[in-house]
């Protein structure tokens, strides 16, 4: 199954999509979470989101941290702070930017796709798509890689032991702060 997806994934990759963008050299200015950073570019800083998806979350104020979301995180950071080289390709098929004003765009460090890397290593998934990207098809092909190895967000069994840690942390906090109260 596993010589299937690869011998589908290589003849993708040879086969040119007919959308082609032009690559903009940028910077890291900062790292947000694992499919969010601050780009420099031509003197102007630039919150952009990666397109095409989306990483557990690792701040978010309703949602908390998600298990692989400091992985996705620090993996995203890593990569980009050691980066020699960033560009950044806008896809004709999709907005520049999202309704929070943030830019939208595939991200590559050293000439590799870092959403495909995120997706492979099962930091990430596949989602918001809302037109026919250029890397779509690579990204599909590869969480359906990362699912059948049970990497990352497809290991059910490491999913459900990290859930289960951050409810009893959880109840411990509750416990202690009702103690401290009655001392």
């Amino acid at each position: 199954m596993k010589k299937i997806y690869l011998f589908f994934l290589f003849i993708l990759l040879l086969v040119p999509s007919g959308v082609y963008a032009e690559k903009e050299a940028a910077k890291l200015s900062k790292c947000v979470d694992g499919d969010t950073a601050k780009f420099l570019i031509n003197r102007k800083v630039y919150t952009t989101r990666f397109l095409a998806i989306d990483t557990p979350e690792t701040k978010h104020p309703k949602k908390g941290e998600e298990p692989f979301g400091k992985e996705a995180s620090t993996y995203t950071c890593k990569r980009l702070t050691n980066a020699k080289k960033i560009e950044l390709e806008y896809d004709k098929e999709s907005e520049k930017e999202d309704k929070y004003g943030r830019r939208l765009a595939w991200i590559f460090v050293d000439g590799e796709l870092l959403q495909s890397e995120l997706i492979e290593k099962g930091y990430a998934k596949v989602a918001y798509l809302y037109g026919d990207y250029k890397y779509t098809n690579i990204l599909k092909l590869e969480e359906k890689m990362a699912r059948v190895n049970k990497r990352g967000l497809w290991n059910d069994d490491e999913v459900r032991k990290r859930e289960n840690y951050k409810e009893a942390e959880s109840i411990l906090k509750k416990i202690y702060k009702f103690v401290k109260k009655l001392l």
